[in-house]
């Protein structure tokens, strides 16, 4: 027996790509119950129709709500009976909130507070909120929206744990290849169309996972929290000129346009900062970062300061495991979705 035997897990932003992939992990365990929770009746219709055509015996054992995180009654009508959380629901393009700031706060930072204060409520057992590296050290609205969603978090879990009844925890991670809006798929279609891939700056480092494992760290997590870490996993990375190499190596050469970064990106993401890495534990694949357990007792601010505020260096994509294009090749065939396209674009050859 599992610890989620007979239980009922409710995800946030469930139609997403890490939705589905935790209805793999999951929909073949004792798990009772996994609710969907999205704004998305197309991809919630969808995951249904899939669901009932592939797995007909297990498909009564998801159920669909339609409902906002920005609409905290929508959330409560569907925490009846829910012992854990995954929260995945978030705005996540870069560039969008760089247009539209407020839609990310009230997603992000509201969204993010509404739904804690419905577990608490309801006595949710455990909830793991998934948030992004570009939380670290933020430069852009998205990113801006999360480092505060975390803040949110950190402070509702400190009314939990006080109340003793919910658990709250965070994950942050780096980019989670062939997630939606995710750049190799991009890369893979313009390779199919003829076209050049599109770089933004061949020099960038970027983190690389896949969906098992963000939802292997989600799970390690869930599993080991104290009220108000944060879980980072140890992850590879690769240039944004050698992943575009990579997928070339497998799809076909087609030529790369160098086209200037975006709104809001970096050269390099940062999974742990300075500060946060001073408090860390090496749990081997991971770090435990430890919530910050001050108190508004202010002689701990101004008469008994800490000596030492940060550790030497922060954990980025620039200083963690650098994988060349070969490597990089074999990270991103880890994918299903890679694979699959591969397949199909051999056999359409």
């Amino acid at each position: 027996m599992s610890t989620f035997s007979n239980k009922t897990l409710l995800i946030t932003g469930g139609t997403g790509s890490f939705g589905n992939t935790v209805l793999k992990h999951f929909l073949n365990s004792d798990i009772a119950e996994i609710r969907i929770f999205s704004r998305d009746e197309k991809k919630q219709d969808d995951i249904r129709h899939d669901l009932q055509a592939k797995h007909p015996e297990l498909a009564k054992k998801v159920k669909f709500y339609i409902g906002d995180v920005r609409n905290l009654q929508s959330i409560k009508d569907a925490m009846p009976g829910v012992d854990y959380i995954f929260h995945a629901a978030a705005l996540k393009q870069v560039p969008s909130c760089e247009f539209f700031p407020m839609e990310a706060v009230r997603t992000n930072i509201v969204g993010t507070d509404n739904l804690l204060h419905a577990a608490i409520d309801a006595g949710v057992k455990r909830v793991v909120c998934l948030s992004t590296d570009k939380a670290a050290y933020p430069i852009n609205a998205m990113g801006i929206s999360k480092a505060m969603m975390e803040h949110v978090i950190y402070a509702n879990a400190r009314v939990a744990a006080e109340r003793g009844d919910t658990v709250i925890c965070c994950t942050r991670y780096g980019n989670v290849m062939c997630s939606r809006g995710s750049v190799i798929p991009l890369f893979i279609d313009q390779i199919k169309a003829g076209n050049p891939i599109t770089v933004t700056d061949p020099n960038m480092t970027r983190f690389l996972m896949n969906l098992d494992e963000a939802v292997d760290l989600v799970k390690f997590a869930f599993e080991n929290a104290n009220p108000g870490d944060l879980f980072i996993q140890k992850s590879d990375a690769s240039t944004i000129g050698d992943l575009a190499k990579a997928v070339q190596k497998l799809f076909g050469e087609t030529g790369i346009n160098v086209i200037g970064t975006r709104h809001g990106e970096k050269l390099y993401e940062t999974l742990m900062t300075c500060e946060e890495r001073l408090r860390s534990e090496d749990m081997g694949n991971y770090y435990r970062v430890a919530a910050d357990s001050r108190d508004l007792n202010y002689d701990k601010f101004v008469v008994k300061g800490d000596v030492q505020t940060m550790a030497n260096e922060s954990y980025t994509s620039h200083n963690t495991t650098r994988l060349d294009v070969d490597g990089t090749v074999n990270k991103i065939l880890t994918t299903d979705y890679v694979k699959d396209a591969l397949e199909a674009w051999k056999q359409g050859k």
